[in-house]
């Protein structure tokens, strides 16, 4: 099939043996890895270094993805450079870097991502790219760190760049780094991850080069349509086996944007057919004032349930070939899934994971409840000022949350999407003026199931510098996530100032600029996952090791499991419990109800 950003080119006819299929498979997830390894370890920001938000991938001339990480989002980051930059005026040693969310349709969904990439060439063919993009920590804007919840507009939340050719056949345009440095805060990091990201990429396009140097241009091509062609056929083969033919409808909730808007509704209809399956959010809420649009790039649907059909298969590698799971997408400009610019987009992950829970639901009606159920969004939290010394500071902190239990086990406790990666109180003590007091789970907060939903976290720090601003990224009080065939819902999270205290606080669950002083407290508590399943269905022995492992309070195990223990409190009083365990409560398909209103 011809490519409009490719004239000529058309799709390699050339055979491609399996073990040829294997060993360039095997070979770019290679490739992938030591650019990932490269960024990680040259990279100067917490967020890149510790954090690990950054990532590498692999596409082929025409911008088709081909390999990197199993992860929601979108697989079309070459796609915008093409636009700009037609294939025949892209030249050996280019390369090419953008942020500009809008420009690039959702590429990137939210300004601090900068995404880098560099094509590949064979005896002047171009052949491939390859790209890798990381979340830089401040890139100017209304406060450090950038994407503050008091932005209401895409400029507050740092410079936009759109694609650019930032080197051009090996020269590197050095006015538009100053530029970019010239308006962060921390241009010594940033500059730093920059040159990390630089030779990631220019790591990767060597190794490509190489790997089609030892297979030829035209064989490495045809292996490429093969691993899009297998995860396309395999993925509606899976899609086809787990969802009938109907009509199948979810919503999912946003508790607010910050501003004054909410609850924000994502609404979402799935109609499979024996010949079209097609995915529709026209349904959902308007765009809103605060920073929780998401500009949702219209490949990204495919790829996360492309992500979610795979699982952990060792025989597929997700590629574009999940981008055509769905014969047919529709959204609405000017919605809170397609905002019209300038809208900010900041703190569009809130949106983003309420969006993934949505799809979980449409499977769970689909599925008659199989599916697992919600989980928490990852919470973000940041502290600004100058420390002892009179340095500005930047402590921008992702804090891991529950995850949904599931048929078949709990859900998972302390996940943090991106990379499951934490600040250890040892880098967070000797890298800020901060104490670590308390860090652990945050018992209660797994909803109550046959199956048990993960546990959020307790970070519990104290300020040890005169005066520092706090922003807080927290969601999901007033909607907390879902349970599933009787399952209940979970736990939320807070921000706590100076709990215990006569002057303690809890701080508005999406705010900035909240001042605070030598001796304060900040104490933050994460959600939880839904439950999956009757919670009387789950074994006394499960429940008490739950209360004995600090994931359940005795108070829970009796009024949510109905298992009481008896008078020292590590063991199961049998009579009390069968007594309690005759009345059991109804059942739902989705359990909605806030947690509190479950204990009260």
């Amino acid at each position: 099939m011809n490519d409009p950003r490719l004239p000529g080119v058309v799709e390699a006819a050339v055979a491609v043996d399996p073990v040829t299929v294997e060993l360039v498979r095997g070979a770019m997830r290679s490739i992938q890895g030591e650019m990932e390894a490269l960024i990680e370890r040259t990279a100067m920001s917490a967020f890149i270094r510790e954090k690990k938000d950054f990532y590498a991938g692999l596409f082929d001339a025409r911008g088709r993805f081909i390999a990197g990480k199993s992860r929601p989002g979108s697989s079309d980051l070459i796609g915008p450079i093409l636009e700009q930059y037609p294939a025949d005026t892209v030249k050996a040693g280019d390369l090419y870097w953008y942020n500009d969310c809008y420009a690039a349709r959702g590429a990137v969904s939210h300004s601090p991502d900068q995404v880098l990439a560099a094509p590949v060439f064979h005896d002047g063919r171009l052949v491939a790219w390859a790209q890798a993009w990381a979340h830089f920590s401040d890139i100017g804007g209304m406060h450090a760190g950038s994407i503050s919840p008091a932005c209401t507009e895409i400029f507050q939340e740092g410079i936009i760049v759109p694609p650019v050719r930032l080197a051009a056949e090996g020269r590197m345009n050095d006015e538009l780094l100053r530029l970019f440095l010239r308006n962060s805060r921390f241009p010594e990091a940033v500059g730093g991850d920059m040159r990390a990201l630089i030779a990631a990429v220019r790591l990767g396009e060597k190794r490509l080069a190489q790997l089609v140097a030892r297979f030829g241009a035209t064989r490495t091509e045809a292996v490429f349509d093969d691993l899009i062609r297998r995860v396309r056929e395999v993925l509606q083969q899976r899609f086809r086996a787990l969802v009938p033919d109907g009509t199948y409808r979810f919503t999912d909730t946003v508790d607010s944007d910050g501003h004054g808007s909410g609850p924000i509704r994502l609404r979402w209809t799935l109609e499979v057919t024996p010949g079209r399956i097609t995915l529709d959010a026209t349904g959902s809420d308007d765009q809103v004032r605060g920073p929780v649009n998401y500009m949702m790039s219209m490949t990204e649907p495919g790829m996360t349930f492309g992500s979610f059909l795979l699982g952990d298969s060792r025989e597929y590698t997700l590629n574009a070939g999940a981008e055509a799971l769905f014969d047919e997408l529709k959204v609405r400009p000017g919605s809170i899934l397609q905002p019209k610019f300038p809208a900010p987009l900041g703190q569009r992950s809130i949106t983003k994971m309420r969006n993934l829970g949505a799809y979980l639901g449409l499977l769970g009606v689909a599925t008659g409840g199989r599916m697992p159920a919600a989980h928490s969004g990852y919470v973000i939290w940041t502290v600004r000022g100058l420390d002892n010394a009179g340095a500005r500071f930047l402590m921008s902190d992702g804090v891991a949350v529950g995850y949904g239990a599931r048929a078949t086990a709990d859900g998972h406790d302390a996940i943090y999407l991106v990379a499951q990666e934490n600040y250890p109180a040892e880098f967070v003590e000797a890298s800020y003026p901060l104490r670590v007091r308390h860090y652990g789970l945050n018992r209660d907060t797994g909803g109550p199931g046959r199956w048990r939903g993960g546990c959020g976290v307790v970070r519990e720090m104290e300020i040890l510098c005169d005066e520092v601003t706090v922003a807080v990224r927290i969601e999901g009080d007033a909607n907390p996530p879902w349970g599933v065939n009787g399952g209940r819902c979970a736990g939320s999270g807070r921000c706590v100032v100076n709990p215990g205290r006569a002057d303690e606080r809890v701080l508005p669950p999406l705010s900035d600029s909240h001042v605070l002083h030598r001796g304060d407290v900040v104490r933050i508590e994460t959600g939880g996952g839904g439950g999956w399943g009757h919670p009387y269905d789950r074994e006394p022995e499960r429940v008490l090791a739950d209360v004995l492992g600090g994931h359940v309070s005795a108070r829970s195990a009796a009024d949510d499991y109905g298992v009481v223990l008896a008078g020292d409190g590590r063991s199961i009083d049998a009579v009390a419990t069968g007594r309690r365990r005759a009345e059991r409560p109804a059942t739902a398909l989705f359990h909605r109800h806030t947690y509190r209103d479950a204990l009260e």
